[in-house]
């Protein structure tokens, strides 16, 4: 992003872009104080920004998505799920947030997850050419996600993606993250890696669907830019 700042604390429409998420958490009534994972050298700059509507832990080193989940084990103590969301991804709406925690709530046991279906991968949807895509037996059942770069040319031809938001038994979740490895390019921990997981094992994966824009991540200046155009269509 070239910021001086963590990317989640980058402003969008005069706000930083992790507190527009908050808010839709807030609205949804799905925790009344969420769990925020920081860096030792970010916590600071985060606890200015948020105060005290959030609770922190801390992940020590970056070592990836699935790493950062397994920080916030202490915090999540006696919760009965836990749902994974991202500091950089503030178009996300209260609907989408209460369809997922109703998925969950009505699927005992089960992962739940969002997924996005686009129209095609152009012009602004150029973005979701790197996304997973979702693979679905004849029944319509998930049953695998396939990185971008690990797909067949008919399996990058596949318009259903994954934008990487799960809801998880947390006891489940917190003791199947002892099983993810880190061997891969990054040497890091994803925490898709438990989705793998829980289809090894046969659990039940229930999807929700939500408008791909309230899933834009922004990474760079240039989907800063496209972000602010995009931001009166979703509030």
């Amino acid at each position: 992003m070239g910021a001086a700042i963590p990317k989640p604390l980058v402003e969008v429409m005069g706000k930083p872009m992790i507190a527009h998420l908050l808010d839709r958490v807030e609205k949804a009534g799905i925790d009344g104080k969420p769990i925020v994972i920081v860096s030792p050298d970010g916590k600071a700059l985060f606890e200015a920004a948020l105060g005290d509507r959030v609770e922190f832990a801390v992940q020590e080193t970056p070592k990836g998505t699935g790493d950062a989940l397994r920080a916030a084990e202490t915090a999540c103590a006696g919760a009965k799920h836990v749902i994974a969301l991202y500091g950089d991804h503030p178009f996300i709406s209260a609907g989408t947030l209460q369809n997922l925690v109703r998925l969950m709530n009505e699927n005992e046991g089960a992962v739940a997850m969002l997924t996005a279906t686009i129209p095609n991968y152009e012009n602004e949807y150029t973005m979701f050419l790197k996304w997973g895509r979702i693979l679905r037996s004849e029944a319509g059942v998930v049953v695998g996600i396939c990185e971008a770069k690990d797909c067949s040319a008919e399996e990058l031809a596949i318009t259903e993606v994954n934008p990487g938001i799960y809801a998880f038994p947390a006891a489940w979740a917190f003791d199947r993250l002892k099983q993810v490895k880190n061997e891969n390019a990054s040497g890091e921990y994803y925490i898709v890696d438990l989705i793998a997981i829980a289809m090894k094992e046969g659990k039940k994966i229930v999807t929700a669907p939500v408008d791909p824009l309230e899933v834009l991540g922004i990474n760079t200046p240039e989907e800063l830019k496209k972000a602010e155009e995009l931001f009166a269509k979703l509030v």
